[in-house]
């Protein structure tokens, strides 16, 4: 199902996505780095910005230095314009044209299209298929947040603990968003019930978005964007409307997207998208 399928509407998440060159993820203006003085007020103990530019793989050392001297870079929240600069990636807030560098990886983040029938656990006292197939040899990875075992699409695995924690939090409102083929004709009516929200057994729920992919008399192609982690919650949506899911897929995190990624296959989180989802966890 989702392979087929190309989501033409980018970052589905606000914070972190439209920050621009001259914003910060907060929303304020950076300020100059004071001339004699390190961009944050630290010693000047740590390693030289445009080295850490380069190894993050933006560009090549001197290409950095071209970034830092035309005053593309951030670190703290104040513009950095002198070579000598030095900082502390794995704490320092590093951005280039307002994109978060992330910290140099110690972890591993990997992105997974879960099949259907594969159970969100590593281990099934049934006997069931599960994620622990997709985890490479020698690692011990752990699944952000759950999908049904019908259901399938975008799970991310890894080992870093407090990323896994904050991103599964519902405090950080990260938005999912799902690829919905639910049963019959919906009418327009149907669909606005839908975003205006519905009332279900454990209380009140409101879509993020909901968009009409496709309709025809047999069935009905939605793309709807939540934030609730709450157990089933798109397929209790929507039985509540009378059109059941005939299949389900998720096709973003935040603003990680599906893209080409087949079903069973898993590939790393790029640096814009962890760079991002730092951002929206504030990490």
């Amino acid at each position: 199902m989702t392979e087929k399928y190309t989501d033409n509407d980018q970052h589905g998440q606000d914070p972190g996505a439209e920050e621009g060159r001259h914003g910060s993820a907060d929303g304020s203006e950076p300020t100059r780095s004071e001339p004699g003085r390190s961009e944050s007020g630290r010693s000047t103990d740590g390693i030289r910005l445009q080295k850490v530019l380069a190894q993050a793989g933006l560009a090549s050392r001197r290409a950095s230095e071209t970034l830092i001297t035309d005053g593309r870079v951030e670190v703290n929240g104040h513009i950095v314009v002198e070579l000598g600069t030095r900082v502390d990636p794995e704490h320092d807030s590093i951005r280039v044209d307002g994109a978060r560098i992330p910290p140099p990886r110690r972890h591993m983040y990997l992105l997974l299209n879960k099949p259907r029938g594969v159970v969100s656990t590593m281990d099934d006292p049934e006997g069931r298929p599960t994620l622990a197939e997709y985890v490479p040899r020698h690692q011990r990875l752990f699944h952000v947040g759950r999908l049904d075992t019908e259901t399938e699409g975008l799970i991310i695995l890894t080992n870093d603990g407090e990323f896994g924690h904050r991103l599964s939090h519902p405090s950080y409102e990260v938005r999912k968003t799902y690829l919905v083929d639910a049963e019959g004709l919906m009418d327009n009516r149907t669909i606005r019930r839908l975003e205006k929200g519905v009332t279900l057994e454990d209380g009140p729920i409101k879509p993020d978005r909901v968009k009409l992919v496709s309709r025809g008399p047999v069935h009905t192609m939605l793309q709807i964007t939540l934030h609730s982690g709450r157990n089933r919650i798109v397929r209790r949506m929507m039985d509540s409307v009378g059109h059941p899911v005939r299949q389900l897929a998720r096709i973003g995190i935040g603003p990680v997207r599906l893209g080409n990624l087949a079903v069973g296959e898993t590939r790393e989180l790029t640096r814009e998208e962890l760079g991002t989802l730092f951002d929206i966890v504030k990490l």
